[in-house]
């Protein structure tokens, strides 16, 4: 089948090369691929573009099955892939929610179908997510979906009982229990961030420490069983600091956070625009310094989105009926961009290590997140940092468009995104590829 030639490309941001992708994989590089390369490949000027391996979602919501009129697994991946990822895990919080194998299997094969992304589901960690029961953890382990992360995202498995049996009960298939740190004692009707702005505006705060008890019982638990954990949108200093600490103890807990608390802060909540309204709440600037700090030295392991879209009414009403959540996925790498790499603390190879390296390894996706290395599946991003654009919630792709970046200008801009050498966005515009049905087969 015919290729794509990628002529002065960075990898990495490092000295430009050729590439050559065939029939799935990398087949050359430097100057072997320009003199393998034939008549019938599709020649890419890619002269000023970053390539990256394809990026990695921990934390993606699709909605599908049962919200389908605020997102879609192909409109979902379809947003994914402008973002430049080539596999997203979708969370479990569906309806009917993702807590058995036929469930899992069917969202699997749902991203099989549209062919936009890989799409990983994740299992919930109880029954319906009502912190009961246990779900069936092993049976959606050995499904077809072959279930890793597992989660009850969007509330909190608060059960200690249930959250050690979790840890216990993964490690027999080397999963993962990914915790939405919630303390829900201590969140009752919670609007916003605790603090001065809360007070100032007459909205009910939501206290750092809701989030900081969960995680502190959540890493002596794994320690003690010897499970492991993954600590989900992490927002405030001082879960980065018992993070920190959790590591140094050499307990098996990786973290990660999302753009929106990595630039924004709970002072956008006094305008009352419920696009600002998220879980966890957007928190203080010295909040956002120290999330930043624990990216940059390696305690924040990944950047995952939340990507969260909702339909127009739910967000286009008063704050307090408004739903949370925020969408993020085409935005994702921009962010990222902005505060990491052009203020000095991460490199492209940083970028890579947690937005594709880090996340495919707790996922345990095999097929991405891989080098950019002949042999190696071509998942692969293209990004041209000079670009700049403003974000328009109007002409992403994602089917829902509450964006909190809406008007900002933000950095870079993806051109090309490949699966598995198939190109799924080609210079900004999504294709299609002649077949997609069974592409992932």
């Amino acid at each position: 089948m015919p290729g794509y030639l990628v002529r002065s490309v960075a990898p990495l941001g490092a000295e430009r090369t050729d590439l050559l992708l065939r029939d799935g994989v990398v087949v050359a590089l430097g100057r072997d691929a320009a003199s393998q390369a034939g008549s019938e490949d599709t020649v890419i000027d890619a002269d000023g573009l970053v390539a990256l391996p394809g990026l990695v979602d921990l934390h993606t919501h699709l909605r599908e099955p049962g919200r389908e009129d605020t997102e879609t697994v192909d409109s979902g991946t379809r947003a994914a892939a402008a973002g430049g990822f080539t596999a997203v895990h979708a969370m479990a919080n569906t309806a009917p929610v993702a807590d058995t194998a036929g469930v899992v299997e069917q969202v699997w094969r749902l991203g099989r179908d549209a062919g936009w992304a890989d799409v990983r589901p994740v299992g919930a960690v109880t029954i319906g997510l009502a912190g009961e029961r246990l779900a069936e953890l092993g049976a959606m382990a050995t499904s077809a979906a072959a279930v890793r992360v597992f989660s009850d995202d969007g509330r909190c498995v608060w059960d200690p009982v249930l959250m050690r049996r979790a840890l216990e009960y993964t490690k027999a298939f080397d999963g993962v229990v990914a915790q939405h740190a919630q303390e829900p004692r201590l969140t009752v009707d919670a609007q916003m961030h605790e603090g001065v702005v809360s007070a100032e505006i007459g909205l009910t705060g939501w206290p750092a420490v809701a989030e900081e008890a969960i995680i502190a019982r959540d890493v002596l638990l794994a320690e003690h069983v010897g499970g492991r954990l993954h600590v989900q949108h992490l927002s405030t200093a001082g879960s980065v600091e018992i993070i920190r600490w959790a590591k140094a103890r050499g307990i098996a807990v990786t973290a990660e956070a999302t753009p929106h608390h990595l630039l924004l802060t709970d002072e956008l909540a006094r305008s009352y625009d419920p696009v600002y309204k998220v879980n966890p709440p957007l928190r203080t600037a010295e909040d956002v310094a120290a999330v930043r700090a624990g990216l940059a030295d390696g305690t924040i392991d990944v950047v995952a989105t939340d990507h969260a879209p909702h339909a127009v009414q739910d967000k286009d009403c008063e704050w307090a009926a408004a739903a949370f959540g925020m969408t993020g996925l085409e935005t994702c790498l921009a962010v990222v961009q902005q505060v990491m790499v052009e203020e000095g603390s991460f490199t492209w190879a940083d970028v890579a290590r947690v937005l594709s390296h880090t996340p495919a390894r707790i996922g345990r996706v095999t097929d991405h997140g891989r080098p950019i290395a002949v042999g190696e599946p071509a998942n692969l991003t293209l990004v041209d940092p000079a670009a700049r654009r403003t974000i328009d919630p109007r002409v992403q792709q994602t089917a829902s468009r509450n964006s909190p970046f809406a008007g900002r200008e933000l950095p870079g801009e993806v051109r090309w995104t490949f699966l598995r050498g198939r190109a799924t966005i080609a210079d900004t515009v999504a294709v299609l590829a002649p077949s997609r049905t069974g592409a992932h087969a």
